[in-house]
């Protein structure tokens, strides 16, 4: 079924409240849509008498009973019955697919403090042992390939995956990438006890679609939460740093206000068609506990990411091998340029890196903003390959998407008030 319709059926659902309340019985005529393979239901209120057996022993002339008639439903609470169905029927297709992921990690102790000899420690001290820790991840194919966080598993010495059936099996690492928080592990089982989910389009999502999340929060296996997608294209920094020490970032992740707790992460969320749209991360929170913004990597870095890890277990990130910051008016009029002008603004060139071998100038001048010292006057990249570049995760995520090691880009850039072309061959991105 077409998403669209899913997302008018939860509408109604969210808004029906106000319907039945100010508006009365909702207009009838109407076909309720329902998840593939269910039967659609018509939106007219029920009018239809019940029949009424009577014995011949009670016919008289007096006038026959009036026939009962069935409860009306509202056009609305059809509507409902049929938001209901859908979610229903798409955590019954995929929560067989969602996995709870238990880690043990041997070595704990290379986080004790300072001048503490391990055997020194009592037994039952939480560093003097093994830790454990669990997340989720969801069956990317019937090889018994899973994916999931790499803070998830990165650090694990055994791996156990539990479905939702309650099977237990061991796990392998195959590959992880700590620059995209995302690892691959893989389950013996044979295929066809394996339920499989489907990797969606992230490129289409817009602010306001519906979303689920499937995971095991506070190890409460095939919770199910939903909401929508709060915002688009926001970074998350990722684990690598610059030769300079400067971090980067994880382009294009999706913000949610579906509820991710802790042990939701690696799990999937899911658009209305059941297809896997993000990766659930992390959560922004001062707490430790969901405060209404999560945060997934998003399916298009999945497709980019996976196929490299099953493959090779690691990936080589395109690199270009500059630091930069968004264009805004203080900077555009310290630079006498149009208050309005966007862009990335290149701060530093990498030594010997792409955009050095390729002639980008990193800024040469300090200049005072509100105080603060600011470099100005590099190169100004505003597109790359035709496509706009207004702000960072623009060229993020291009690079990481879009890309790959040994590709050439066109860069365009404004130089001295004018726009350039800039040709750059991409690199891995080298070890921190």
């Amino acid at each position: 079924m077409k998403q669209t319709s899913r997302l008018t059926l939860i509408a109604v659902l969210i808004f029906s409240i106000f319907i039945l309340a100010a508006c009365g019985p909702a207009a009838t005529g109407q076909t309720a849509a329902l998840p593939a393979g269910d039967t659609a239901v018509a939106d007219t209120a029920s009018t239809a008498d019940t029949a009424v057996v009577v014995p011949v022993s009670a016919v008289t002339n007096a006038a026959a009973p009036a026939p009962a008639v069935a409860p009306a439903q509202t056009g609305a609470t059809l509507d409902l019955q049929a938001a209901q169905d859908t979610l229903v029927s798409l955590y019954e297709r995929v929560n067989p697919a969602v996995v709870n992921i238990q880690v043990t990690i041997a070595d704990s102790t290379t986080s004790l403090p300072n001048n503490i000899n391990p055997g020194d420690l009592p037994e039952g001290h939480p560093f003097s042992g093994p830790q454990y820790g669990q997340g989720s991840g969801f069956v990317y194919n019937k090889d018994g390939y899973i994916i999931t966080n790499n803070h998830v598993v990165a650090d694990a010495s055994a791996i156990t995956v539990v479905f939702s059936n309650g099977t237990e099996v061991d796990a392998t690492l195959v590959g992880t990438d700590p620059d995209s928080d995302l690892a691959v592990i893989k389950v013996d089982v044979p295929a066809d006890q394996l339920t499989t989910v489907s990797v969606g389009d992230s490129e289409s999502l817009k602010v306001g679609q519906f979303v689920i999340a499937i995971g095991n929060p506070f190890g409460l296996d095939g919770s199910m939460t939903s909401g929508i997608v709060s915002g688009l294209g926001r970074t998350l920094p990722a684990e690598a740093r610059t030769v300079s020490g400067n971090q980067f970032s994880i382009p294009d992740i999706i913000q949610t206000d579906a509820a991710i707790n802790p042990g939701n992460s690696g799990g999937p969320l899911l658009n209305l068609d059941g297809e896997v749209i993000g990766v659930n991360t992390a959560i922004a929170t001062n707490v430790g506990t969901f405060s209404g913004v999560g945060y997934a990597v998003p399916a298009e870095t999945v497709n980019q990411v996976v196929p490299q890890l099953i493959e090779k277990g690691q990936i080589e990130h395109p690199w270009i091998g500059i630091s930069g910051r968004e264009m805004n008016r203080a900077l555009a009029e310290a630079m006498n340029l149009d208050a309005n002008q966007h862009g990335v603004l290149v701060v530093e060139v990498v030594p010997n890196g792409p955009s050095d071998k390729a002639g980008l100038r990193g800024s040469n001048s300090e200049v005072t903003i509100d105080g603060f010292q600011v470099m100005v006057g590099g190169d100004i990249i505003v597109g790359i390959d035709d496509q706009p570049v207004n702000e960072f995760d623009n060229l993020l995520s291009y690079i990481v998407q879009k890309t790959a090691v040994g590709d050439t880009v066109n860069l365009t850039v404004l130089r001295n008030g004018e726009q350039i072309q800039v040709p750059v061959t991409m690199e891995a991105r080298p070890a921190e």
